[in-house]
């Protein structure tokens, strides 16, 4: 893939991978079981500058591209647990987005700053209870009164819920206007009348997700970010990096059951030889090696593009909405393949197995992108950036 990596990525790609395996490995099973990732993970990731890869070197990040965040994606699939993959992600890529786009100076120094660091963690507060994926229709308001907006609400499947030290929560502000009627805020988590609840989920086991209640929750004007009325373009705008990065994530991980599962065949011997020598499951391997590396290039050259500063929302829907299906076909005919070994929790399929079966669920569903992909491609309708990154 030389097309896309340089020498210097395939550097980044090693020092990251063994920064991995030295800090982070040795504690996933606890954080797993636990379903807490301790604290300290966080500031040697920012220590190391890995929270600070697509940000801007004046509030401690390095301005790399985004095959840098590539490797970041993948190289986190590759160690097994998607909860931890999805902790460090969403702190970087969904919270700190609209830290950086929409966030004033102060904003970008009393919370960028200390991201990019590892001394503080964000979440994102869309999806709600009664919403999902109708961002519209979302019900928590944040009523101006004064010199404050009054946030009430709730909103659920928070990762990071309750881990974090701030939230971007995205409100109603003139609630009768619809879509148009939605602003997006800085919410500190110790405010008054902020409270967390821990769900319990079927995987991501490590990542902490929560369903956020707010009750009568004070915060200045300036916390407003960006314009009001504008929150939902902001939204839709950040929704292409997100579906991206679902894309990258389940292309990866599908990798990685490939490759432990042909590893595997190589070594399960059956009516007295390997099993990779059965055509059957030969043939099944290499049509879901091809849909993979299908997928792949699709989402790299989709990666290629917004890198160049295009819109991709229609190839970014596009790549999580394929991506996500043909990783949980995959993972599931690997699964397969080990037999009973591959129900037992002390062989890797069975978390991977859990774990990819939210990318068809998470950033949108893929219901709700089909119909998304339905309106511009039949529909001819036409999505244009709100602001520029």
């Amino acid at each position: 893939m030389n097309l896309y990596f340089t020498e210097e990525h395939e550097m980044f790609r090693e020092s990251f991978r063994d920064f991995l395996q030295k800090e982070v490995v040795p504690h996933i099973e606890k954080w797993e079981k636990t379903g807490t990732i301790e604290r300290f993970i966080w500031k040697k990731f920012g220590e190391m500058g890995f929270f600070g890869i697509r940000y801007p070197e004046a509030y401690g990040g390095m301005n790399l591209d985004l095959f840098y965040t590539v490797i970041f994606l993948e190289e986190l699939q590759k160690i097994n647990s998607a909860g931890f993959a999805a902790a460090m992600w969403a702190h970087a890529y969904l919270a700190m987005t609209h830290l950086n786009a929409e966030g004033d100076e102060r904003i970008k120094q009393d919370y960028l700053v200390p991201s990019i660091s590892g001394d503080k963690i964000g979440a994102l507060c869309i999806t709600e209870p009664f919403g999902g994926s109708d961002v519209a229709g979302m019900r928590t308001t944040a009523e101006k009164k004064g010199d404050k907006y009054i946030i009430n609400g709730s909103k659920t499947f928070i990762t990071n819920g309750v881990y974090a030290d701030y939230y971007v929560v995205a409100a109603k502000t003139n609630p009768e206007q619809g879509n148009k009627g939605i602003s997006i805020f800085l919410v500190d988590t110790n405010l008054n009348g902020v409270s967390a609840t821990k769900l319990d989920k079927l995987g991501w086991r490590a990542s902490d997700t929560a369903e956020i209640a707010f009750d009568n929750v004070e915060i200045p004007l300036e916390n407003l970010m960006g314009e009001e009325g504008k929150g939902f373009p902001y939204i839709m705008q950040h929704f292409a990096l997100e579906r991206l990065i679902m894309a990258i994530n389940a292309h990866a991980r599908a990798e990685y059951a490939i490759d432990y599962t042909i590893e595997y065949m190589s070594q399960r011997e059956a009516f007295g030889k390997t099993i990779n020598k059965f055509q059957a499951l030969r043939h099944k391997m290499v049509e879901h090696a091809t849909d993979v590396e299908h997928c792949k290039i699709f989402n790299y050259a989709a990666v290629d593009r917004l890198n160049k500063g295009e819109y991709v929302v229609k190839e970014a829907t596009m790549a999580k909405l394929k991506s996500t299906k043909v990783a949980d076909e995959t993972i599931y005919s690997c699964l397969q393949f080990l037999g009973g070994y591959g129900y037992m929790e002390e062989y890797p399929l069975a978390r991977l197995s859990r774990d990819s079966r939210l990318g068809p669920i998470g950033g949108g569903t893929s219901e709700i992108l089909k119909e998304i992909l339905s309106k511009m491609i039949i529909d001819k309708q036409n999505y244009k950036p709100a602001v520029k990154d």
